[in-house]
């Protein structure tokens, strides 16, 4: 048995540690959780995966009887997947941009300008995320009506931008909240003027945190189903809802599976790309805002 008496004191440290991580118990509760979580979560994309590739899959078989890409080039030889495919990237691309130009300096005005009401303000912004979601798109619904809205790009535009001031304002505030203003004070030293600080010093340092806020909110807004769904309807079908439509058609799941893995691949990397540029405390501290 090794005496602690004879290692020097980092030794003594480490083997101390490892004997207490021999003996610390095993969760099994915590472990079995995780699991069921896993399977939870990950099943059904398993399981929508497969469909896309199974050409014959019948019960109660476990695996397809005939896998192929027969579906595949009938999905994406239908007219409405392209047509509903491209709305979707411009409505998700008009809402993301003015979003940016409307958030990006109030959450900069957040983060570094101290006016009455700042924070009652900054609260007012995100709260509409703490009412119901639906009733919230349904009283707009109504506004909408009377200013013939409904059914409209612009429509869907405007309701979609309600959704994304948690990203684009709370993200942001943390953003500009963690630049190093030891630089910018440098900076001024040597004569630059607020723009040139701004562009130069400031908005480098920020830059990646925004361009994931941007990278978050194209995703989200891109599969947003409700404020589309009551406000776009009957001319406005985005690409979420032609998905919903072909899934709950039993002899068209195979359609809505192969949408599923061909939109989610593009999605799940520009999510990752967002959580490399991005820090897991940024919400922690648009907080301090």
């Amino acid at each position: 048995m090794t005496d602690l008496a004879t290692l020097p004191p980092s030794g003594a440290l480490q083997a101390q540690q490892k004997r207490v991580r021999r003996r610390a118990p095993v969760d099994w509760t915590g472990f079995a959780f995780l699991i069921g979580l896993a399977v939870v979560i990950l099943l059904p994309l398993v399981v929508t995966a497969v469909w896309a590739f199974a050409e014959v899959w019948r019960f109660p078989a476990i695996l397809p009887q005939r896998v192929g890409l027969g579906y595949w080039q009938e999905t994406l030889s239908r007219q409405d997947v392209w047509q509903a495919l491209w709305l979707s990237l411009r409505i998700t691309t008009t809402v993301t941009v003015i979003s940016a130009v409307i958030c990006f300096p109030a959450a900069y005005a957040f983060a570094r300008l101290d006016f009455p009401g700042r924070n009652m303000l900054f609260l007012a912004f995100l709260s509409v995320q703490a009412f119901p979601k639906f009733g919230l798109i349904i009283a707009t619904a109504t506004i909408f009506l009377t200013l013939n809205l409904i059914g409209t790009f612009w429509g869907v535009v405007l309701i979609q931008l309600v959704g994304t001031l948690l990203y684009m304002i709370w993200i942001p505030v943390s953003a500009f909240q963690g630049v190093d203003r030891r630089l910018e004070e440098a900076a001024r030293d040597v004569g630059a003027g607020p723009m040139r600080v701004f562009w130069s010093i400031t908005l480098p340092q920020a830059l990646p945190t925004l361009a994931a806020a941007i990278l978050i909110t194209f995703v989200n807004t891109f599969y947003e189903t409700d404020a589309a769904w009551l406000i776009g309807l009957p001319n406005v079908r985005t690409m979420p809802m032609v998905m919903i439509a072909f899934i709950n058609n039993a002899l068209e799941v195979q359609y809505g599976a192969v949408l599923f893995v061909f939109l989610w691949v593009p999605s799940f990397l520009l999510m990752l790309a967002a959580r490399r540029v991005m820090g897991a405390d940024a919400f922690a501290k648009g907080l301090g805002g």
